[in-house]
């Protein structure tokens, strides 16, 4: 008899990352549920492998994710690995400070990911397996001039997912948090400064892909810049704000 393939839901998997991950579990095996707002970007990720296959969303609609998710289960089968990635960036500051620009971005990198979260939990503890990764980012470590708003949302997802281990191991449920650092994707093209280690979706992708393998809870990268940035987070306030001045000067 042929093995059933292993079912992988990913978000966010219209442009970049999600993208280029999707592409990858694929080519490693698993029958992909490809998530994202834009149904052309889907149809043409699905046209480049049999194994995607679309299911345009929008997380931030908690109704539609849980048709979505239904759907996924009734054509592919259970999920077993989730990997909760869609998210926004919004480059937001203190003069003049956008309220609305920190509810978009809580809305969607934040709140999507609880929504999926809710869907996922329940089957999965109840089957006692699954993985569930959420994509957060080195800019979770410390707080960095131009991202008030997206850094606290990265660092939201960093404390939940590390509540969320503690509690889920016992059920058999694993969580993965990802830390990646620059990325070329359509949101960091936006950035019009200096981006230290910058790497391509592709080779982001093999990052999360081989952590994901080795069942790693945090899958930061490249290393050398991930290990800088948490860094970051253990020297004293004086030095980093001393560094995070001359950072806000150069951006």
């Amino acid at each position: 008899m042929t093995e059933k393939p292993r079912v992988a839901w990913v978000t966010g998997a219209g442009k970049g990352i999600g993208r280029a991950l999707a592409l990858r579990l694929a080519d490693e095996g698993w029958m992909v549920a490809a998530s994202a707002r834009t149904a052309n970007d889907l149809v043409r990720l699905a046209g480049e492998h049999p194994h995607i296959h679309a299911f345009p969303l929008d997380v931030t609609d908690a109704g539609a994710s849980a048709r979505v998710f239904t759907e996924i289960t009734a054509r592919l089968g259970p999920v077993d690995l989730a990997v909760l990635n869609a998210g926004t960036y919004i480059r937001t500051g203190a003069a003049p400070f956008d309220a609305a620009a920190f509810e978009d971005q809580f809305r969607v990198n934040v709140s999507g990911v609880v929504t999926g979260l809710s869907l996922l939990l329940p089957p999965f503890i109840a089957r006692k397996t699954g993985r569930i990764a959420v994509m957060s980012s080195v800019a979770g470590y410390r707080g960095l001039p131009g991202a008030a708003a997206y850094g606290a949302t990265k660092a939201a997802l960093i404390n939940m997912c590390e509540a969320l281990k503690i509690e889920l191991e016992p059920h058999g449920v694993a969580v993965s948090v990802i830390c990646p650092g620059f990325v070329e994707t359509p949101l960091t093209a936006r950035n019009d400064f200096p981006m230290p280690f910058l790497i391509s979706a592709e080779e982001a992708a093999r990052y999360i892909a081989k952590g994901l393998a080795a069942g790693r809870f945090r899958i930061a990268f490249p290393p050398l810049f991930a290990a800088l940035m948490r860094l970051l987070r253990l020297v004293p306030d004086s030095l980093f704000f001393t560094l995070a001045r001359r950072m806000r000067r150069e951006i």
